[in-house]
């Protein structure tokens, strides 16, 4: 049995562990902190801590019928992944930091927020990893509490939330805002990062498919 702060605990923790990893968001969220400010960057951790949360819930609540049908589409929804990591790398690697105004810099929060969600959420493996350790813990079954369930998403929301958090005002300590010049080699050198791991994904992804149609023919 555990009892609810256990249960907070462990997913918490959780939380902290698939966000900390730095992949292609996290990559994305400190261009943001450092282009943009804090918040941009707040914000765009926020959207990928909703999107864990979300795939958090699926494994808590044993909605095993949800998640085979995301692994079962999961080709499709890694191609559009690859695709607007591609696409954010070639718009970041263009881009004028110049131009930008703070104006701006507000309005984009919300859309920082979202891009982040839909490309968190365009991994469905991540929902495998919840399965496992969820199960690992021994916790899997608390999904058939609602309450207990809605614990393990709020510990998981809340530990990946305060990962973004230290990150983005972390990196936001460095320098409220680099130089043009900095900014501009940032810019590069992220977007062509970016672009890389969206090539990269887009290829796996690719290459069983191709290897499946040439067996079928």
């Amino acid at each position: 049995m555990h009892s609810g702060l256990d249960l907070f605990l462990q997913s918490f923790l959780i939380g902290i562990s698939v966000a900390a990893p730095v992949g292609p968001i996290g990559l994305l969220c400190i261009h943001r902190t450092l282009a943009n400010g804090r918040l941009t960057g707040l914000a765009s951790g926020l959207g990928a801590a909703t999107a864990d949360a979300l795939y958090a819930g699926l494994a808590g609540f044993s909605l095993s019928f949800i998640s085979a049908a995301l692994m079962a589409n999961h080709a499709c929804l890694e191609l559009a992944g690859g695709l607007a990591l591609c696409f954010i790398g070639l718009k970041i690697f263009a881009s004028n930091p110049i131009e930008a105004s703070c104006k701006e810099e507000r309005r984009s929060l919300l859309s920082a927020y979202i891009s982040t969600f839909f490309l968190t959420l365009a991994n469905p493996a991540t929902i495998l990893f919840f399965i496992a350790i969820i199960a690992g813990l021994g916790i899997a079954g608390a999904g058939g509490d609602a309450f207990k369930g809605a614990i393990i998403v709020a510990g998981v929301f809340i530990g990946s939330a305060m990962w973004w958090l230290v990150l983005s005002f972390g990196f936001g300590h460095i320098k409220e805002r680099p130089a043009a010049g900095k900014l501009f080699l940032l810019n590069r050198a992220v977007g062509a990062l970016i672009f890389g791991i969206g090539l990269y994904g887009l290829y796996a992804t690719m290459i069983p498919l191709l290897h499946h149609a040439h067996i079928i023919h």
